[in-house]
């Protein structure tokens, strides 16, 4: 892999970025021991085994650097000097926090990653970091994942991640062993001067992307607000500290609550946070907004079997109903509010904001990218993303995964980002917040297991579907 110019959206990501704002993404993943006599490797044995791994990922040995041209650009390029030891590290819980039978693993290994999280990634490197986070030798343990978000959106982090893993890693080294038995198709030579068909296509093609530009564009001032009124806790002034927070909720819960609402998984999961953040608002004597705030929940561009370079993301602008009372009624508007999203499509309305990056310059991103986003605030509260997931059972050397918590960054003027993932039968969320702004995160995590299990109890009888009340959430 030789030099590659980052794409446009890579580069308002990577200058979005100061020491107050990191433009990083994560995950924490959680393993414990396997059942004996199963063999498996402990926190020591995982740090050299993600350190083999990882250096085994092109993608992880390309740093950024600035170019001539394009004026304010910049390029991907191979770290001569790459050192995977300078990327993943292990860091180990104070005594206090590695008890498991009480939680103190999980809570010692949140509060850990939040700080970490804090930290930018040293940009003068490949712009990422893994570290192993334990107590003991013997017990559970996570491996923290931090992607600037320049190297990787959430489709692309899922890919780099998944290297790591037993099952993905051992194929990958299968198939590199037998690549040079497979014969590559002849390619007919052909000419590098584009044809006149091809020219008339590629102007066609930019006069269409400037139209959907300027529609965006139009769209986002007209969406945009310059009364910033709203929940105390989302309107706060960022102090760049960050706070992490976790929760699970049943899979199988979500999908008997769909098949009643109607819709996708993912809009009952924005019903269920629109519902966490009214009990939460509600329980801390927080006034509830004038206007529902407003989420903005990305949406890949990437198509199946493309190539996984460059950021290829759009997003819808979804207003979350925490003024309506009714969980139910809660879930109805999501829904239709999605379905007249995805009926207009992800390249128009204000949530393609992402698509205007294609068409700016270089040097508008160097200069523009921290007004563009100090902006984002008048145009949305709060992140809402899903992150797809493996559906098979993984494992880091022979330790199952047990959980998986994806992070979202937090963009200047925010101060709360909501991620989920499923996997195991568990959607597992992951909450990233502003630490001075939202102090108190973990009640929030919990209100979102509060409003799954109402949903539940309130579920109508004549579907048949209603669960006990202390199924487990």
């Amino acid at each position: 892999m030789g030099t590659e110019l980052l794409a446009p959206l890579d580069l308002a990501f990577w200058h979005l970025e100061s020491d107050a704002h990191p433009m990083h993404l994560g995950a924490l993943a959680v393993f414990s021991p396997p059942p004996a006599p199963a063999p498996g490797v402990d926190a020591e044995a995982a740090l050299e085994l993600l350190g083999t791994r990882a250096a085994a990922i092109p993608r992880l040995r390309m740093r950024v650097r600035d170019v001539l041209l394009p004026v304010g650009g910049a390029a991907w390029s191979v770290d001569k000097d790459f050192d995977v030891y300078r990327h993943v590290k292990r860091v180990r819980l104070p005594q206090g926090e590695v008890d498991p039978a009480g939680g103190g693993f999980m809570a010692g290994a949140t509060r850990l990653a939040g700080e970490l999280m804090e930290q930018p990634v040293e940009r003068g490197l490949p712009p990422w970091q893994m570290y192993v986070i334990s107590g003991g030798d013997d017990g559970p343990f996570a491996v923290l994942v931090k992607l600037h978000h320049a190297l990787a959106d959430g489709m692309r982090a899922v890919a780099i991640g998944a290297g790591i893993f037993d099952e993905i890693a051992s194929v990958g080294a299968r198939a590199r062993g037998g690549a040079s038995t497979r014969l590559a198709r002849p390619v007919p030579p052909r000419s590098w001067m584009p044809g006149p068909r091809q020219v008339a296509g590629f102007a066609l093609g930019r006069i269409e992307d400037l139209g959907r530009a300027f529609g965006v564009g139009a769209s986002v001032v007209r969406a945009s607000r310059l009364d910033l009124r709203g929940a105390p806790a989302l309107t706060a002034t960022s102090s760049g500290t960050r706070r992490l927070a976790t929760t699970d909720l049943d899979a199988e819960a979500v999908g008997r609550i769909r098949r009643i609402v109607g819709g996708t998984t993912n809009d009952v999961l924005l019903g269920v946070v629109a519902g966490a953040l009214r009990r939460w608002m509600l329980e801390r004597g927080d006034r509830l907004p004038d206007a529902d705030p407003r989420a903005l929940v990305p949406v890949s561009r990437r198509r199946p079997g493309a190539a996984a370079t460059g950021n290829r993301l759009s997003a819808y602008l979804l207003g979350l109903p925490v003024s309506e009372a009714d969980p139910w009624n809660r879930l109805r508007a999501v829904r239709t509010a999605m379905d007249r999203n995805k009926a207009a499509g992800p390249l128009r309305g204000a949530g393609a904001v992402a698509v205007l990056a294609d068409q700016l310059p270089s040097l508008a991103h160097r200069f523009g990218a921290p007004l563009a986003g100090s902006a984002a605030r008048m145009l949305f509260d709060v992140l809402v993303t899903s992150v797809p997931l493996p559906r098979s059972a993984l494992s880091l050397g022979g330790c199952p995964l047990q959980a998986i918590y994806p992070m979202a960054p937090l963009a200047r003027g925010q101060s709360l980002a909501v991620a989920l993932s499923t996997y195991s039968g568990r959607v597992h969320i992951g909450l990233v917040a502003d630490g001075k702004a939202v102090p108190d995160l973990e009640r929030l995590a919990r209100c979102a297991e509060d409003e799954l299990r109402e949903l539940l109890a309130l579920m109508p009888a004549d579907q048949g579907a209603r669960l006990s009340e202390d199924v487990r959430l």
